[in-house]
């Protein structure tokens, strides 16, 4: 999620000119030269000026700075690799078949990888927690654990119910597009205290979400209610389904957060090696995003 790989002051703070890779204005001195100088025909320049026009622009290699480009090419690696993943993971979980009709008892059915995949998401978004710029090799492995998670979790709810899947992919793009395309647009923006608002009321879910799991396991609350407290109604309507439409735009807007912290290390200067980190970031948040809503659609189709 945004805030946990974002914690490098190149995604969280604007820059003076001059510092972060911004071009420091020249003093009145340095910019003037010889009248005759300046007036004088100078072929070998203007050849040279015009070779910096039709010149391609610089990009991360000359650089060494982090680019919009560059961030979206190792964020499409990065959902590359737990695509790849995901679909390994749900031909395991279903028993060798990639299609749940073909699964004759739910015995053949497996939440091992999803089972590593949430361990393994939760143990690197904790070491990324600490670190300012995630490594490549952490960056690639948690977008494989990441792709067991969701795959191995997805064939399980397929399995379950069926179409569920695609309901919940579709939900989660539109979520994503609308957020991206209020974003590119300039109407909505990240601030200090709506996101000092909603980090209280994730860690609040987090912590909510830890003791309905325990509840769950050791048996505490009665037989029914297959999601936890998320079952139990207001009004006859599911609490977890009231939950998950107020998290779902807390994730939406986490997603603000990551574009924004794209958006200001590119504006920054930032090292290139942060790419990776804000990669992780938006991956993290839309990851979230859909095991959200796949759980909303689970909800509403139980009851």
């Amino acid at each position: 999620m945004a805030s946990a790989g974002f914690s490098n002051p190149y995604f969280t703070q604007d820059r003076a000119p001059g510092q972060g890779g911004y071009a420091t204005p020249l003093t009145p001195g340095q910019a003037t030269a010889s009248p005759q100088a300046a007036q004088a025909p100078r072929v070998g320049q203007q050849a040279e000026m015009e070779g910096m026009y039709t010149a391609p622009s610089a990009g991360t290699p000359q650089t060494g700075r982090m680019t919009y480009e560059d961030t979206i090419v190792k964020t499409v690696i990065m959902f590359a690799i737990m695509l790849a993943v995901s679909v390994a993971a749900w031909f395991f979980t279903l028993g060798g078949t990639l299609s749940p009709s073909n699964v004759a008892s739910v015995a053949q059915v497996t939440l091992l990888p999803a089972i590593i995949g949430a361990v393994g998401t939760l143990v690197i978004s904790l070491i990324a927690m600490f670190k300012r710029a995630l490594p490549v090799g952490l960056a690639l492995t948690f977008a494989a654990v990441e792709g067991l998670f969701v795959g191995g979790i997805s064939a399980y709810f397929e399995f379950v119910m069926e179409g569920i899947v695609i309901q919940a992919a579709i939900a989660s793009v539109a979520v994503i597009g609308t957020t991206l395309a209020l974003f590119a647009s300039g109407k909505i923006r990240a601030s200090a205290k709506m996101t000092k608002i909603v980090m209280i009321a994730m860690i609040g879910y987090a912590v909510f979400s830890l003791l309905n799991v325990g509840l769950m396991m050791f048996g505490v609350l009665p037989e029914g209610m297959a999601f936890g407290l998320r079952s139990a109604t207001i009004m006859g309507i599911p609490i977890g389904l009231i939950l998950g439409v107020v998290v779902v735009l807390m994730g939406a807007y986490m997603l603000v957060m990551d574009f924004d912290a794209v958006q200001r290390g590119v504006r920054n200067g930032a090292p290139a090696k942060l790419a990776w980190t804000a990669a992780y970031g938006i991956m993290a948040t839309v990851v979230f995003i859909y095991i959200e809503i796949l759980r909303m659609i689970a909800i509403l189709r139980s009851n």
